[in-house]
């Protein structure tokens, strides 16, 4: 069995969670993809911990971490001693250069192959709510402009009723 045989965009997918406002992978769901401990993935990000800024890892506070768990119908973190790790798409990407084994390095170029095409989705989806919100604006125009026509055809017909009847010219019979 291959590598991206194992990661499907399915499971990467289950693996991701948005935690202030950022798209984040688990300590605990890396260490899976990358079958190793816990324990040991983190203790190489804390042997390296200078390439791993704010930005790229930080740590789930309690109220995250509660957060997370009720959104998960079945919690499968159990009884952690510990608050997890949040890796931030570098963060993960970093991961490649703290874990050297060859089935580390597959599973981040599979993670971020998964992350760019994400990326994308998420790119054109907002490109259709733009469009959406255009063709939504030149509708309301629309409806203006119809609104002003029919005002218009109410006053013709108005001024057509109140003239006064002309006098007809011509042969009378």
């Amino acid at each position: 069995m291959t590598i991206n045989s194992l990661l499907s965009e399915e499971t990467i997918a289950n693996k991701t969670c948005f935690i202030r406002n950022q798209k984040v992978m688990l300590d605990r769901d890396l260490s899976e993809l990358y079958s190793i401990e816990t324990k040991r993935l983190n203790e190489q990000v804390k042997r390296n911990i200078a390439r791993f800024p704010e930005d790229f890892m930080f740590q789930l506070t309690e109220l995250e971490f509660q957060n997370l768990k009720s959104q998960i119908a079945t919690s499968s973190w159990g009884g952690t001693r510990k608050l997890p790790y949040a890796f931030t798409e570098h963060g993960v990407l970093m991961l490649s250069s703290v874990l050297k084994s060859d089935k580390a390095i597959q599973v981040n170029i599979q993670i971020m192959r998964i992350f760019a095409k994400v990326r994308q989705m998420l790119l054109d989806t907002t490109e259709l709510k733009i469009d959406i919100l255009q063709i939504q604006k030149k509708l309301e125009n629309h409806d203006k402009n119809i609104e002003l026509v029919f005002s218009y055809l109410d006053e013709l017909t108005e001024k057509k009723e109140s003239e006064p009847k002309r006098t007809t010219i011509g042969y009378k019979h």
